[in-house]
């Protein structure tokens, strides 16, 4: 039986039925009209936008398991960074891996490229996410790693404004003794003031911020946002947005091999796309990737990067003596080792034999990880079973990796989604919740300049579904209610 925590505070309070109706409308109101939008998947117009989804109350989370979690941030970017820029170790996580999985193999390629020709840039920007659950079955120690993101790590602003919807359901309700419960949030300005640092120590004035984004992006206030912000702190610097197609037919390469658009000398590169097979529809793409790389400017991630947020990567850094090589502080090592979950190889060796037998057995203790980013992705249940027996002697397992399913503890809110009938709007749902941890961390070669946490997002789905992502349509956004245990 799940472990429940009791949510919040129970609603509605006092409220008859219409009243709880026009307070959910005027709630979704002051969403869309506050940036809590998202374009439609179905009805998709780049000139309108729909309330994203959400919870009518913040779930409860303990403080001291979120204090910890982004007490450790700055020790993961570090982490991530010195194994960003370890060939021999990527190379050993990802040799079985490019053998079959085309994706990950073009990455790869492209870093070999760059390792051969010489990266032509020192500087490097991080903006990361670690993504984290409570597990219910631990006495301590309750937060537990689910990915590391370096790519494109969304919901800066969405998170924001999550915190901002339930102080303003607080205030509605008149429980203004509550909104000292909601930490603190200011991750929109800190990761888009660890850009604007980067672009500050390119040292051009005249240069720009290039960020890459989808063809048709869906997401589109979370990404606009930190465009805006930028121009609020620092007006006079140009960000300019591109799709990698337009990077291929309007980009060029100066001699000094320095990246011009739109006239403009490129000193950031922001990716907001580029973590998925489908953002890449042919050479034209890959060309503007590699275009990228080979350029002076400062990319976030650059390829090293992006490549360390693999799941294979995740999964070598939980093998007991990995952390350690470059962790060399042991009480460090040992707390973030805390904070890692059971992550299994599925190469056709021994400890590959291994772990298949154990996720046959038992496959609703476990979750199947290919080498993606931006949910959706994932097996689980019968699912695993079917995927391993058809690939039992095959290379291709190593495409993926095996996760213990981490069981997060239980509470009630509301899920509040666009073109729902009131009815399920007002139902309370059983649901588990995810929280992200954002970092920024810049270096000049193995120099770190700047290291921060800088803030969080949190995610909630029903317990009935396996993803979360909120992009791709199964959670909901929501903001941490801390608690003392």
């Amino acid at each position: 039986m799940a472990t429940k925590l009791n949510p919040c505070i129970s609603l509605p309070i006092g409220l008859d039925k219409n009243d709880f109706q026009d307070l959910i409308q005027k709630v979704k109101d002051w969403t869309i009209m506050h940036g809590g939008s998202m374009r439609s998947k179905t009805q998709y117009n780049y000139d309108s936008l729909t309330v994203v989804p959400f919870t009518l109350l913040p779930s409860v989370f303990p403080r001291s398991e979120f204090q910890k979690a982004v007490a450790i941030q700055p020790a993961l970017n570090e982490l991530t960074h010195r194994v960003a820029n370890d060939h021999e170790f990527l190379y050993s996580c990802l040799e079985k891996t490019i053998e079959v999985d085309e994706f990950t193999r073009n990455l790869f390629k492209l870093y070999e490229t760059m390792r051969n020709e010489g990266f032509t840039q020192r500087l490097s920007l991080g903006i990361l996410r670690s993504d984290i659950m409570q597990e219910k079955e631990a006495s301590d120690d309750r937060i537990k790693q689910v990915e590391m993101n370096t790519i494109a790590s969304g919901f800066g602003w969405l998170g924001v404004v999550s915190g901002d919807i339930h102080r303003f359901v607080f205030q509605q309700l008149g429980l203004l003794d509550k909104l000292k419960v909601l930490p603190e949030n200011n991750a929109l300005q800190g990761l888009s003031s660890a850009i604007i640092k980067a672009w500050e120590l390119f040292g051009e004035k005249d240069s720009a911020i290039l960020v890459i984004v989808e063809n048709h992006p869906m997401n589109i206030c979370d990404q606009r946002f930190h465009q805006f912000e930028i121009a609020r702190l620092r007006p006079e610097v140009k960000v300019i947005v591109k799709t990698l197609t337009q990077i291929f037919n309007e980009a060029k390469l100066s001699d000094s091999k320095d990246l011009l658009v739109q006239g403009k000398k490129v000193a950031v590169v922001y990716y907001r796309a580029g973590y998925s097979p489908n953002h890449y529809f042919g050479d034209a793409e890959w060309s503007a990737r590699l275009m990228i790389e080979r350029s002076t400017a400062i990319k976030c991630p650059n390829i090293q990067y992006h490549l360390a947020g693999t799941k294979k990567v995740q999964q070598a850094l939980a093998t007991p003596g990995n952390l350690e090589r470059f962790v060399k502080d042991a009480k460090k090592a040992a707390e973030i080792r805390k904070v890692f979950t059971g992550l299994y190889s599925l190469d056709l060796d021994e400890n590959g034999e291994k772990a298949v037998k154990m996720a046959l057995d038992a496959p609703d203790r476990f979750v199947l990880k290919p080498q993606r980013e931006g949910g959706g992705n994932n097996l689980y249940g019968e699912d695993i079973r079917k995927k391993l027996m058809s690939c039992m002697n095959s290379k291709e397992r190593s495409a993926w990796i095996l996760m213990d399913k981490i069981n997060p503890p239980v509470q009630q809110n509301y899920l509040i989604r666009p073109n729902q009938d009131f009815e399920k709007n007002s139902s309370l749902c059983e649901v588990v919740s995810e929280i992200g941890i954002f970092g920024t961390i810049i270096c000049d070669g193995d120099e770190i300049l700047f290291n921060e946490q800088v803030g969080h997002m949190m995610r909630t789905k029903l317990t009935s579904s396996n993803e979360g992502g909120v992009h791709a349509g199964d959670g909901v956004l929501d903001s941490p209610f801390l608690i003392d245990d």
